[in-house]
């Protein structure tokens, strides 16, 4: 299950897109159905019932309970069937459903991607859980695979080409230019930081592991943050969460704003991106790369040792220099 992004927590989205309804969503392949339990905390359960497979989704939460559809089958949120019309003499014990971790941190919901306990709870970046923080997000759907999504993210020298209309337009740039990346492992993925010419630039891109970027923008005492957030819904489109995370303008009706200038942002990302060829970063040596690819990189290195093969979980380890 979840090839390619499998024993991780990824961001699903913010936990206010959860209410009464079940809710369906679909990572890596997998069809999953979230709801809130009896208590309002968020549960999630493969979408298919284990009666005749139609997807849980279609029911309603009755008692904190998923209802089948099909036959009003019902299942509490670890999974356990919880009752079995006309037949008072069922073996509910052997009759359950699939349940996978999913938690509610820092205003989001975060999705453990096992059909099994997880080892650890999720690495919430402090900030999202800081008191007067307002965490809001949007998504969109990409027409390429979730890998191509992540390393553009990573990516500093594409800023003044995709995005000289907007964030790259007062990068200094002469034909004779150098930037120079500068990358520090962390416990949670790594973080870099740029020169051009020998003079640092302002912000910095942080990579968190398995399938998210952190921009950290400057704003003097003030808390502005993005996360970028590659949800892989199959092996050909991806859906995008764009999280705007500050202490500034919090009432809900400033969320407009935020989004339409990160929503542009990410149309001049998605209008290139989506050309790529092969729609999985390839294998190495199959494309050319240069100094400046160092994050990226590093972060293919990661995903073929880490999530490939399905094995991933807890904190990061150093894993060695990219290629220069």
């Amino acid at each position: 299950m979840f090839s390619g992004l499998a024993n991780v927590w990824t961001i699903l989205g913010e936990a206010a897109m959860l209410g009464r309804k079940p809710l369906p969503v679909q990572v890596a392949g997998e069809r999953l159905v979230l709801f809130r339990d009896a208590a309002g905390a968020p549960r999630a359960l493969v979408d298919r019932c284990p009666h005749r497979g139609v997807q849980l989704s279609l029911g309603r939460v009755v008692d904190g309970c998923l209802e089948c559809p099909f036959h009003g089958w019902r299942f509490a949120g670890d999974g356990a069937n919880c009752h079995v019309p006309w037949n008072p003499d069922a073996r509910r014990e052997r009759l359950g459903a699939i349940p996978v971790p999913v938690r509610e941190r820092g205003g989001l919901l975060w999705l453990y991607t096992a059909p099994a306990e997880a080892p650890e709870e999720p690495d919430v970046p402090e900030v999202l859980e800081r008191p007067g923080v307002r965490v809001a997000t949007f998504s969109v759907v990409w027409r390429t695979h979730w890998t191509r999504a992540m390393e553009n993210m990573l990516d500093w020298p594409h800023l003044p080409f995709i995005h000289k209309r907007t964030i790259g337009r007062n990068l200094p740039m002469t034909p004779a230019s150098r930037m120079d990346i500068a990358l520090e492992d962390r416990p949670w993925g790594f973080h870099t930081e740029i020169t051009i010419d020998g003079k640092p630039q302002e912000g910095a891109l942080d990579f968190r592991f398995p399938n998210a970027m952190q921009l950290v923008i400057p704003a003097g005492k003030r808390i502005f943050s993005l996360m970028n957030v590659c949800i892989p819904i199959d092996d050909r489109t991806t859906r995008m969460v764009f999280v705007t995370i500050r202490d500034f303008l919090r009432p809900r009706l400033f969320d407009r704003a935020f989004h339409f200038g990160n929503r542009r942002v990410a149309e001049e990302d998605r209008a290139v991106l989506e050309s790529s060829l092969p729609l999985e970063v390839p294998a190495p040596g199959d494309e050319r790369s240069v100094r400046t690819d160092e994050p990226t990189l590093r972060f293919r290195k990661i995903y073929r040792e880490r999530l490939q093969g399905g094995a991933a979980h807890g904190h990061l380890r150093v894993i060695g220099e990219a290629p220069r």
